[in-house]
C-alpha cells in the first residue's frame, strides 16, 4: 500500500470526533461530521481496492509456484527416463532446467509470504476504518440528540434570564464532562448511564465468552 494512503488510514484512526468538534467552533458541526463519515468511508474504499490487488497478485504467484514445483517433479522424471536410455545429453537439458527452477522458487516465497502479509495488513486497515466510522456515526447520533434535547429544554425553560443561565450552564457542563470522559461528542442527556451500563453488560459477556473459549482449548490438550 503507498505510503500517502497508509498515511491517510492513521490519520482517520487518530482522529476523534472531539478533536473535530473542537475545530468547528463557529461552523456548522453536523455537515462536517458528515463530510469526515464520507472521507472514511472513500478511504475504505481505495484500502479494499488495494486489498483486492494483493489478493489477485498471490493467487497468481500461488499459481507460479504450483506450476514450477510440477515442472520440477516431471524433470526429475525425465532426467532418471534420460539416464536410463544413456542419453545424457538430455539429462542435462533437463538439469538445466530444474535449476532454472529452484532460483525462482525462493523468489516466488518470497513474494506470497509478502503478499500474505500485505493482505493481513491491510484487512487490518479496513477493519480499523470501519469500526472508526462506527465510532464516528454513534457520536453523530450523540450530537444530533444532545443538541435536539438542549432545544427541548430551551424550548420548556422558564422565560427569565437567571433561568436560561442555568440551563445553558448546566448543558455545558454536561457536555464537557462527556468530551473529557469520552472523547466524543456530546450524549443525549439522560442516556449516557444506560448506554455505559449496555457496554459493561457486551464487555462482560465477551470477556466471559474469552474465559471459556481457553478454558476449552486446555481441557482439550490435556483429554
Amino acid at each position: 500500500m503507498a505510503d500517502s494512503l497508509k498515511a491517510r488510514v492513521g490519520r482517520v484512526i487518530v482522529g476523534s470526533a472531539h478533536a473535530l468538534l473542537d475545530r468547528l467552533e463557529g461552523a456548522a458541526p453536523e455537515a462536517m461530521m458528515e463530510q469526515a463519515l464520507r472521507e472514511i468511508d472513500k478511504v475504505v474504499d481505495e484500502v479494499r481496492h488495494e486489498l483486492g490487488t494483493a489478493a489477485a497478485n498471490r493467487h497468481l504467484a500461488q499459481q507460479q509456484h504450483a506450476l514450477l514445483n510440477r515442472r520440477h517433479t516431471e524433470l526429475s522424471a525425465h532426467i532418471d527416463e534420460a539416464i536410463a536410455q544413456s542419453r545424457e545429453d538430455l539429462a542435462r537439458v533437463a538439469v538445466a532446467r530444474q535449476l532454472d527452477i529452484e532460483a525462482q522458487i525462493p523468489v516466488l516465497e518470497r513474494s506470497l509470504a509478502e503478499l500474505s502479509g500485505e493482505e493481513t495488513e491491510l484487512t487490518g486497515y479496513v477493519n480499523a476504518l470501519l469500526a472508526k466510522r462506527r465510532e464516528m456515526t454513534e457520536a453523530l447520533q450523540n450530537f444530533r440528540a444532545s443538541r435536539k434535547a438542549v432545544a427541548g429544554g430551551t424550548a420548556h425553560a422558564a422565560t427569565t434570564r437567571s433561568s436560561e443561565r442555568r440551563v445553558e450552564a448546566a448543558s455545558s457542563a454536561f457536555d464537557r464532562i462527556y468530551q473529557r470522559e469520552t472523547g466524543l461528542s456530546p450524549a443525549a442527556a439522560g442516556t449516557s448511564i444506560e448506554h455505559a451500563a449496555r457496554l459493561k453488560e457486551l464487555e462482560d459477556m465477551v470477556l466471559n465468552n474469552q474465559i471459556e473459549e481457553r478454558l476449552m482449548k486446555l481441557k482439550a490438550t490435556q483429554a
